[in-house]
């Protein structure tokens, strides 16, 4: 035992799968990635960056908002790309939350989205342009910062009544005798 021990890691280390063998022979077929696909992986690298609050601009950020209420969240929301057979050209506009160096988020964004599509989609990226629009600040007040109640919390809320059963909060039956003169 000359060499350091070849055992193969732990199946929960692996973080990545395998690569697959490259393909050698152009006839074996021919590989079409899509704008979208390229734009999630770009998404989905640039929020994972420390100091990015969102992607997109104000109107498709609410939008986007809406998204995410019922569930259809838009990976692809501030990210534009073009994808050639070989190369990839990438558009990001993004909010920066407060106190992150703007051109240094700027260049781990750039750096992360490089190594995500060179590493994942197999395209070399031939430049990522990075427009920043806004700055979030987030509240010093720590109230304001409370989630808000989903809307089935609200809806059963306003359902419920306060006494406690439905006929503690309703006014008293009038004998209709009583009413007959009140008009």
């Amino acid at each position: 035992m000359d060499g350091p021990s070849q055992q193969p890691p732990a199946p929960h280390a692996l973080s990545a799968p395998p690569p697959f063998p490259a393909a050698t022979d152009p006839a074996q077929g021919r590989t079409i990635i899509a704008d979208t696909a390229v734009a999630k992986v770009v998404g989905v690298a640039a929020r994972g960056v420390a100091g990015v609050h969102a992607l997109g601009s104000g109107a498709s950020r609410s939008i986007g908002a809406l998204r995410d209420v019922v569930g259809a969240t838009d990976l692809t929301q501030g990210v534009r790309v073009e994808v050639g057979e070989s190369q990839v050209a990438v558009d990001l506009v993004l909010v920066a939350i407060y106190g992150y160096p703007l051109q240094e988020l700027a260049d781990a964004v750039r750096a992360a989205v490089y190594s995500a599509v060179e590493g994942l989609v197999g395209r070399d990226v031939i430049e990522v342009n990075i427009e920043i629009t806004d700055v979030y600040i987030p509240s010093a007040e720590p109230e304001r910062q409370q989630a808000r109640p989903t809307l089935a919390e609200r809806l059963s809320t306003a359902a419920r009544p306060a006494g406690g059963t439905p006929a503690a909060n309703l006014p008293a039956a009038v004998p209709p005798a009583a009413n007959e003169g009140q008009l």
